[in-house]
Parts: structure tokens; sequence; C-alpha cells
């Protein structure tokens, strides 16, 4: 091995290092958002995405321009309503879905490249293989924060109808609306549903009318059930309607929809392990029962 060889190998070596240590030191930052009340929340963005946030910039020419408006609105809307607003702009988010398959899907190719040259295959398979990594890392982005707003709607959704009884017992126990929504706000750990609360309230403080704070905060979030819960009391703000005996009747509305809902999963949950019963568990009884016939007559055979 000659001197020139064994310095581009120590060259190598020392940019691999070089990037483990940033990995693992971007690897235990914690990434907070700033609340209404002036708290901060933890949030989670993969490691991936976050090595390559820097890089988002050089593409903002690109992705700021007419074409790319749409998936700018669509990303924003959903970064506002996921509880990531602050960490990452419509913009970095479209820039990173370009940045993934490029840089790491570049990366990928690269590995199978390095890998056909030195294990002999099937170059038809690897470039398949190559493909699907750069469509994945194309498609990951998009797929991660649709599962984060799949979570926090499902938090909101298990967190609304308690909720609501808190707010229905304190209302009807004399104290106004607003007081007893900070009141639930202080009492309860902060979640999904405390921090849209929080902020809907912060907006009222300083001015906003009560309904449109309501609207807002349904807009924001984007959950259905949430939603209705907003348009009951608007409508019962504009009406004069009480508004305890609204909360009640939501409550029980959101108590009969779990439960519909629980019953709909458990009437699938039959269906859904018929494909792991006929995979996994008929092959098993299968081998037990059957194995040592089939043994003792290839033996006999023999």
């Amino acid at each position: 091995m000659t001197t020139i060889q064994i310095a581009i190998i120590a060259t190598w070596a020392l940019c691999a290092a070089g990037l483990a240590f940033h990995a693992s030191t971007i690897a235990r930052e914690i990434t907070y958002v700033t609340l209404a009340d002036g708290r901060k929340a933890e949030r989670k963005i993969p490691l991936l995405m976050r090595l390559l946030l820097p890089l988002a910039p050089n593409l903002s020419g690109l992705v700021g321009g007419k074409a790319f408006e749409k998936q700018r609105r669509e990303a924003g809307w959903m970064l506002v309503a996921s509880g990531m607003e602050g960490l990452l702009s419509p913009s970095e988010f479209v820039s990173l879905k370009f940045l993934m398959p490029i840089v790491c899907g570049g990366a990928w190719v690269l590995f199978l490249f390095l890998l056909g040259a030195l294990v002999p295959g099937d170059p038809v398979q690897r470039g398949l293989f190559g493909v699907l990594g750069v469509c994945w890392f194309y498609i990951y982005p998009l797929a991660w924060l649709r599962g984060t707003l799949k979570r926090r709607h499902l938090e909101i959704m298990r967190a609304l109808p308690f909720v609501l009884d808190l707010l229905t017992l304190s209302v009807e126990a004399g104290m106004d609306f607003m007081s007893a929504l900070q009141r639930s706000c202080e009492r309860r750990r902060l979640d999904a549903l405390g921090e849209e609360l929080v902020r809907m309230t912060r907006e009222i403080q300083v001015g906003t009318p009560r309904r449109t704070a309501l609207r807002n905060m349904a807009e924001r979030s984007r959950q259905p059930d949430l939603k209705g819960v907003v348009h009951a009391l608007v409508q019962a703000d504009e009406l004069g309607v009480s508004i305890g005996s609204i909360l009640r009747i939501q409550s029980e509305q959101l108590r009969s929809r779990r439960f519909d809902r629980a019953e709909k999963l458990a009437n699938e949950a039959p269906v859904k392990m018929l494909g792991p019963l006929m995979l996994c568990i008929f092959p098993a009884v299968f081998i037990i029962l059957l194995g040592p016939i089939l043994m003792q007559a290839a033996g006999n055979v023999m």
C-alpha cells in the first residue's frame, strides 16, 4: 500500500469520524417550541431531517416560487396543526423533501455501488433497491409529518371529553366559562389540547373576541371533534344559550362517538387477526402435528 493510498484512507476515516461526531451532537440536542404562556414543550424531529436542516436555505430560491405554493400552503397548515410551528417553516419542510432524496438517496446509491464492487451480484436488483431507497427518502418527510399530526389529533380526541366534563362541572357550579377554562389549563398536565386552550385564552386576554379565538383554535388544530365543540360553543354564544348545557351535551356526544369507534375497532379485530393466524399459527400447528409423521415416513422410504 502506497503512501497516497494511506493518506486517502486516513482522510476518509477522519471525515467519517467528524460526521459521526456531528451526528451524535445533533442527536443529543433537544428541540423545543415556546407556547403562548412562555412555557417550552419538547418536539422531536427525525435525526436525518435535523442534519439536513442547515442546508434548507440553499433551496429557498427554488421552493419559494409559485410552482411550490400549493406544497408550502399544505405544509404550513400541517406544521401548525401538528404543533411544529416555530421549528420548521413551510419552505424549510419543502426543501427537506428535496434534500432527503438528493443527499440521503445519493449516499444510499453510492453505498449500493460500492457494495456491488466488493460483492458481485445482480445489477438490476441493486438498481431497483437504489430507486426504492430514493423514493422512500422523498416520501419520508411527509409521512413523518402526517404521523405526527395523526398522533396529535388522537391525543386531542382522547382528552377532549374529560376537559369538557371539568368545564361542565365548573360552569354549573357558578364559574364563568373563561375562569373555568383557565383553571382547567392550570390543573391539568400539559398536552396537545392544553396547548391549544392556553393559546386560545392568551388570544382572548390580548383583546381577541371569544368567538374569533375559538374559530382560530378550530382552524389551527383541524381536529373534527374539537371543531364540532367549537361550532356548538360559538352558536351558543351567538344565541345566548346556556354554555353549561351545551358542554354537557357535547361531552355526552363525544363519549358516544368514542364508544362507537371502540365497537367498530373490536368488530374489525377478527378480520385483522386472520392474516397472522394464517401465516404464523396454522403453519406452526401443521409442523408440530405432521412433522414427526413426515419425518418417520421419509425415514421408512430411505
